[in-house]
C-alpha cells in the first residue's frame, strides 16, 4: 500500500512539475510525512526525512522535466546558469536557517509572498513597459534568495522563479521551462545538504543516507519521471493567460496552506 502511495504522489508531482515548472516539494513533503509516520519513523527525524527525500526525488523530475521543455524551446539556458550562480550560496543559506529559525517564520513570509504573487498573476497586472529580462547580476542575487527558501523548504525553486522571470516580462511557457530546468542544481545542492546533515544521527531508517530515504525517492521518481512530459505538454496547449490563471491559483493554495499549517507550530 506504501508503494503504491508513493507511485501516485510521484505520478501527481510529475504532472506539476511539468506543467508549472515547479519540483512538487510543497505538495510531496506533507504527504512523505505522513507516509514516514505510518512506517513507524522516529517521530523527530520525519520532517527532515520528508525535505530531504523530497529534494532528492526533485533531481530527477525536474531532468524529466527539463527535458520535454527543452524540446520544444522553452528554456533559456543563460538564464538557468545565471541563476545557478546563486543557487549554491543560497542552499548553504537555507540550511543554516533550517538551524537557527527552524522554518516557521520564513515559512510564514513565505506563504504570505506566494498570496501576494498569485494576485498580482492573477489580476493580470502587466510589468512596467520596457522592463527587460534580468541581468546576470540580478539574476545571481535572485539565486542566493530562491536557493535559500527552496533548500529550507524541500522544493525546486518554481514558485519563486516562474513569478521573478515572468515579472520581468518573459514568456510564461520559457519561465515555466527555464525554472524547470533551475530545479536541478537547487535540488542537487539541498539533497546533499541533507544527507550530510544527518549522516551519523542515531534512529535513521536502514535504507537512507543522512536525510534521504531511498526507498521513496525510486518509487516517486519512476513515476514522476514518467508524468512530467505530461505535464510539459499540457503547459504548451494551454494559452498563456490560462496557464498564468493555473500557476495563480496553484501559489495561493499553497500560500493558504503555509500560512495555516505554521500558524500553529509559531
Amino acid at each position: 500500500m506504501l508503494l503504491t502511495a508513493y507511485l501516485a504522489l510521484g505520478c501527481f508531482a510529475g504532472v506539476v512539475a511539468g506543467l508549472l515548472g515547479v519540483g512538487g516539494g510543497l505538495i510531496m513533503v506533507p504527504f512523505l510525512a505522513v507516509l514516514f509516520g505510518l512506517h513507524g519513523f522516529t517521530a523527530e527525524h520525519i520532517i527532515q526525512l520528508a525535505v530531504g527525500t523530497s529534494l532528492a526525488v526533485i533531481v530527477f523530475t525536474s531532468v524529466s522535466s527539463a527535458l520535454a521543455h527543452h524540446r520544444r524551446g522553452a528554456v533559456r539556458w543563460p538564464l538557468v546558469l545565471q541563476l545557478s550562480m546563486g543557487f549554491a550560496v543560497g542552499g548553504w543559506l537555507g540550511g543554516v536557517l533550517a538551524v537557527w529559525l527552524g522554518g516557521v517564520l520564513l515559512a510564514l513570509v513565505f506563504g504570505l509572498f506566494e498570496l501576494v504573487v498569485a494576485a498580482q498573476m492573477m489580476l493580470g497586472k502587466a510589468p512596467p513597459l520596457g522592463r527587460s529580462e534580468p541581468g546576470a547580476v540580478s539574476n545571481a542575487f535572485a539565486g542566493v534568495f530562491i536557493g535559500a527558501v527552496s533548500a529550507l523548504l524541500g522544493i525546486g525553486g518554481g514558485t519563486l522563479t516562474v513569478p521573478w522571470l515572468t515579472w520581468h516580462n518573459l514568456d510564461i511557457r520559457a519561465a515555466v521551462g527555464t525554472s524547470a530546468a533551475c530545479g536541478l542544481p537547487i535540488a542537487l545542492v539541498g539533497s546533499a545538504g541533507f544527507m550530510v546533515a544527518g549522516s551519523g544521527q542515531a534512529g535513521l531508517p536502514a535504507a537512507s543516507s543522512g536525510y534521504v530515504y531511498w526507498p521513496a525517492v525510486a518509487g516517486i521518481s519512476i513515476a514522476s519521471v514518467s508524468s512530467a512530459p505530461l505535464g510539459a505538454r499540457l503547459a504548451h496547449h494551454l494559452d498563456q493567460r490560462k496557464l498564468k490563471r493555473v500557476f495563480a491559483g496553484f501559489l495561493a493554495c499553497l500560500g493558504v496552506l503555509m500560512i495555516v499549517r505554521n500558524l500553529f507550530t509559531w
